[in-house]
């Protein structure tokens, strides 16, 4: 068998050769490949002086592949460049970062700071002592303050105030509801509750975004302030906003029925009732008695136009003789008070006085849209011999006699 011949040493064989002795000394021996000892030092002191992000892009970079002669070196350039723009970017990023505060600056052992704010003291009361029968003045400060500060966290830092005040106004109200009673015997004794309406607003559908109301309210009827019956009305609103009234305001639509056929088959009733002399004094002032009866139903339905209808209701004629009444959709009367009058000492006699001009109009309204049992509003009886509607003094006298008699009911 011939004998092997030796290849002979050309320049590739020997640096291959050098390559593998090279790699096996390194295998064996704790040195490191002459392979890499061109840049073990860059490498070193790149890593001990290089932050976290360029040190990911030099790691990425010494993976690539080096080429055959000048290559290597170009390659190597971009790298450093690459490194250098990185720190660059980085040592930017580090001074743009606002300076951490030391802990030398913060005091743990001293106590936290805390700020007290005192809450408001209560009005004096100026020697005026706080009576059932009239409101406090104090009372009417509060909701003139209420008014210009309605916010809640206001309330809440005045609420012993506001407390004070609604305490000065039930007793008003208690006071005021025994003289009502004398003056109408179908209201009942009612808790308060049932006749003082909250000042807190519902303000989810509303426009008004103040989450209280700037005045004291409440409201009288055979149900109190809420039903389908008309009311005594008393509002407390300091500024000329002061008002005691009544009536029936937006009742429902059986009820405003049952009003427009009265006013359609019995008219003489509304107007003996709007044109009494009483009531006509009470609430149209210099005006009353102008025009009659027919001048008193006129300022009744121009006192009443709040969300009255523009067009003739629906089954009636447009040449109605009462076409105004028939629109209507708030059946109610006011009189405006001075703020003197809620502190004056003879405050519930001037109240009760425009209840008592009232009683007949609220009694007619009740027995209109709720008449009780036994009772014929539109009894043919009343009205014979008017088929025009004009009356005259006996029928007048007869529907006059009618109403009283459902009031005491």
């Amino acid at each position: 068998m011939p004998a092997k011949r030796k290849l002979e040493d050309t320049p590739e064989t020997a640096s291959s050769a050098r390559r593998r002795s090279t790699r096996l000394t390194s295998s064996v021996s704790a040195k490191k490949s002459k392979y890499f000892e061109d840049n073990s030092e860059d490498e070193l002191s790149e890593t001990e002086t290089t932050p976290v992000k360029a040190k990911s892009t030099a790691s990425k970079a010494t993976k690539v592949k080096p080429a055959q002669g000048g290559g290597k070196t170009a390659k190597r350039e971009d790298v450093n460049s690459e490194e250098e723009d990185g720190e660059d970017a980085y040592e930017e990023e580090e001074s743009e970062a606002p300076a951490e505060v030391s802990e030398e600056d913060y005091d743990s052992d001293a106590p936290p700071k805390v700020t007290f704010i005192p809450l408001p003291k209560l009005r004096e009361t100026n020697g005026i002592p706080y009576a059932d029968a009239t409101l406090h003045p104090n009372t009417l400060l509060f909701l003139r303050d209420l008014k210009a500060h309605n916010q809640r966290p206001w309330l809440k830092s005045h609420d012993e105030e506001f407390r004070r005040a609604l305490k000065d106004w039930e007793s008003y109200v208690t006071t005021l509801t025994d003289r009502l009673i004398d003056l109408d015997p179908t209201i009942p004794e009612l808790p308060l509750r049932d006749v003082i309406f909250r000042i807190y607003r519902d303000t989810r559908f509303s426009k008004d975004p103040t989450p209280y109301k700037p005045h004291f309210s409440a409201a009288w009827s055979r149900t109190g302030r809420k039903g389908p019956y008309a009311c005594y009305y008393v509002h407390v609103e300091p500024g000329g906003k002061c008002s005691v009234g009544g009536g029936l305001w937006s009742p429902e639509a059986g009820s405003v029925g049952r009003l427009r056929a009265s006013i359609d088959e019995r008219p003489h009733r509304w107007r003996r009732v709007l044109g009494e002399d009483g009531f006509s004094r009470m609430f149209f002032g210099k005006e009353a008695g102008k025009g009659g009866d027919e001048g008193s139903v006129k300022r009744f339905v121009e006192r009443n136009q709040r969300g009255a209808l523009k067009t003739k209701p629906k089954g009636f004629n447009a040449d109605h003789r009462d076409i105004g009444l028939l629109k209507l959709k708030n059946y109610t009367i006011s009189k405006k008070l001075p703020d003197s009058v809620l502190t004056a000492e003879d405050s519930q006699d001037q109240i009760a006085e425009i209840f008592g001009a009232m009683v007949g109009f609220v009694g007619f309204l009740n027995s209109v849209v709720m008449p009780d049992p036994g009772q014929d509003d539109d009894s043919e009886e009343d009205d014979s011999g008017h088929e025009d509607g004009s009356g005259n003094g006996s029928s007048a006298e007869e529907s006059e006699e009618e109403a009283d008699a459902g009031d005491d009911e």
